[in-house]
């Protein structure tokens, strides 16, 4: 049976679909399919490839944060079943919510399989939590600090706060490292308590997460056009800021939040031409690995449901 914070959060992310459903309604009911057509042809085929080869490094940098996560535990699993793993684990994660399917099913499916235990199975789940909120936290502190009129674009605020707040935010990277090679108490996590890292798994975790994120945010902005657009590193950090409302609203695959979003922060462009992007975004990072991943899934059981059988018929 779900918990009761499962159906709560499930209802916040019902709500936040359907709110910023009704003011993406706002913003694009003036808009012709025909319009969005000719913003999709209007992408060229190099984009295209590029966008393909952005969400293939995505889901590399996404398969790294369990490998590192294993290397942390100090056990061995080979990087060919980490990869389908971690695939699975995310595509269907992003599509179906974290709220109600955090992907931890497919984990612990997975893993109890190569012989990992429950609480090693939680403290991999954890890890690789933290190693995206580490990403964030560094990606959005360096974007703040380069581009601090970047935040103007949300909210209206003085340049100096974005800068205060991005050095905060990396500070918090800081306090990491620090404890990392200073080796503070473990660090507690609800009922988990997580080790601090040796130095060289914290150097994979500050690089891995800042490359999935900025791998992501590139496959729109390779989608958008090169005409009024405002640039790699503002995509990025209207990306981060649309992706953590997303995660925050509990919405299935950021469903209407990040169209809201990016139509409010990119002004200068095309309504067609935003959406035109995000469709993009959402076939390449969402919906393909979605079907790849019920694939996997539908193998892995049946490879499983055979060996069961293989074991059965030896015993009689």
């Amino acid at each position: 049976m779900m918990k009761r914070s499962d159906v709560a959060w499930t209802l916040v992310g019902i709500t936040a679909v359907v709110l910023s459903g009704y003011l993406l309604y706002q913003e694009i009911r003036n808009l012709s399919l025909a319009e969005l057509t000719d913003s999709l042809d209007a992408i060229s085929q190099r984009s295209w490839v590029l966008a393909g080869l952005a969400t293939l490094g995505a889901y590399v940098a996404l398969a790294w944060y369990d490998r590192i996560a294993i290397a942390h535990l100090g056990k061995r699993i080979s990087w060919w079943f980490i990869t389908l793993c971690s695939f699975t684990t995310y595509a269907l994660a992003h599509n179906v919510g974290a709220s109600v399917f955090s992907g931890a099913v497919v984990r612990y499916r997975a893993y109890r399989s190569k012989g990992l235990t429950p609480h090693e199975i939680g403290v991999l789940i954890v890890f690789c939590s933290l190693t995206f909120f580490l990403g964030t936290l560094l990606a959005s502190g360096f974007v703040l600090i380069v581009r601090p009129e970047l935040l103007n674009r949300l909210v209206d605020v003085d340049p100096g706060l974005s800068i205060a707040i991005g050095t905060s935010l990396l500070c918090i990277i800081g306090l990491y490292v620090i404890g990392a090679w200073r080796h503070f108490p473990p660090m507690h996590v609800g009922k988990w308590h997580i080790t601090y890292p040796r130095l060289p798994i914290v150097g994979r975790q500050i690089i891995a997460a800042p490359l999935e994120l900025a791998c992501a945010a590139a496959i729109i902005y390779f989608a958008l056009p090169d005409e009024g657009n405002p640039g790699y590193l503002v995509v990025l950090g209207v990306f981060l800021a649309s992706f953590s409302l997303a995660l925050l609203s509990h919405a299935p695959g950021g469903l209407g939040v990040l169209e809201v979003t990016f139509l409010a922060a990119m002004p200068e462009l095309p309504t067609a031409d935003v959406l035109a992007a995000l469709i993009v975004f959402r076939g390449f990072y969402l919906l393909l690995p979605l079907a790849l991943a019920i694939l996997v899934v539908a193998l892995f059981e049946a490879g499983q449901w055979s060996q069961r059988r293989r074991i059965g018929s030896r015993r009689h």
